[in-house]
């Protein structure tokens, strides 16, 4: 196994770890969705020379005020990721990613900066600093952004999530095609793919800015090395969110290899929950008709299925048109 390999690993049994907390009380969940607004917002913002702290970044964009002496261009910067941040929790369910989405992820981080150029293609020829390689010429652009959202959508459940977050992020950038916040939507997009399989938010501290962005011009002739950078940012956040959820009389992390194996409701989801039950009576169901009983899109039945797999709870017997669904004994 090569050491891509062997970290997608590490992330799936993370994943796994915090399965085992799940359901998660609504006010938990709301407090992490909170969490993170903030978190990402100061260090995707930070990442581009923003001078708010995470402390003022909070403040700004929960509270509504202003810091002293901080650049107004600061404030609208927090305010327009946390909105573009609250979106990308509107589309995980959805069936596919649409070009309008990204566009309108644009529109709501840069609305208050420049709101013509908001949600709307560069017409104007750009150059990345310090960079030896060009970005897409304006001429391409459209063209490049739709085969991007194609690529998107026939690979979402073709490869590991963290491959294609980081692709995903990869290949936006080089196409580059805002006039600016380009780095703030890509790393939007990435943690979109990434909450859409299943995963949790990917943090990218200031502080690593250097590798990130050695990384990134890396990835021109060796993308394995942006994609193993990412994975280290996926893996890192999931242990800072399992040193969160774990408290002084907390032993799940302590039994979850063993727990996590078995179909046991208090350990699934709602979701996870309602598929194990509709193959439980029709084993022969196919993922349109698990996601018609279960009321939720064809992407979510892919990914709860996948998470239930990965678990070790359900099986695929034969193939996807001929086959059935078998559920593992305890």
């Amino acid at each position: 196994m090569d050491n891509l390999q062997k970290k997608y690993s590490q992330a799936d049994e993370n994943n796994r770890r915090l399965s085992a907390y799940r359901p998660l009380p609504t006010e938990t969940l709301k407090s992490l969705r909170e969490y993170y607004r903030v978190g990402l917002t100061y260090s995707s913002n930070a990442l581009e020379g923003n001078s708010l702290t995470e402390s003022e970044t909070k403040v700004v964009i929960e509270d509504g005020l202003t810091i002293e002496g901080k650049p107004l261009r600061d404030h609208y910067e927090a305010v327009g990721h946390a909105k573009a941040y609250d979106y990308i929790y509107s589309i995980t369910e959805k069936d596919r990613l649409e070009e309008e989405d990204i566009l309108s992820l644009h529109r709501l981080f840069y609305q208050q900066i420049d709101a013509e150029k908001a949600g709307h293609y560069r017409n104007v020829k750009v150059y990345i600093s310090g960079s030896r390689y060009a970005v897409a010429a304006v001429s391409k652009i459209s063209a490049e952004m739709q085969k991007l959202v194609k690529w998107y959508n026939e690979n979402e459940k073709k490869i590991h999530p963290v491959e294609l977050a980081a692709t995903l992020h990869q290949r936006f950038v080089f196409i580059h095609p805002f006039v600016d916040g380009n780095g703030r939507v890509a790393r939007l997009l990435m943690n979109l793919a990434l909450l859409r399989n299943g995963y949790t938010i990917a943090i990218i501290p200031a502080i690593l800015r250097h590798e990130y962005i050695y990384s990134l011009e890396t990835a021109h002739t060796r993308p394995e090395v942006f994609t193993d950078f990412i994975a280290d940012r996926v893996i890192a956040t999931q242990l800072d969110l399992l040193r969160l959820m774990k408290d002084e009389n907390d032993t799940v992390n302590d039994t979850v290899n063993d727990t996590v194996k078995r179909a046991d409701a208090t350990l699934l989801s709602k979701t996870e929950q309602a598929v194990l039950d509709a193959v439980r009576m029709h084993p022969d169901f196919s993922y349109e008709q698990l996601a018609a009983t279960c009321g939720v899109s064809r992407p979510t039945i892919a990914r709860t299925v996948k998470t239930l797999q990965s678990h070790n709870i359900i099986q695929r017997v034969g193939s996807d048109k001929t086959g059935h669904w078998k559920i593992v004994e305890e």
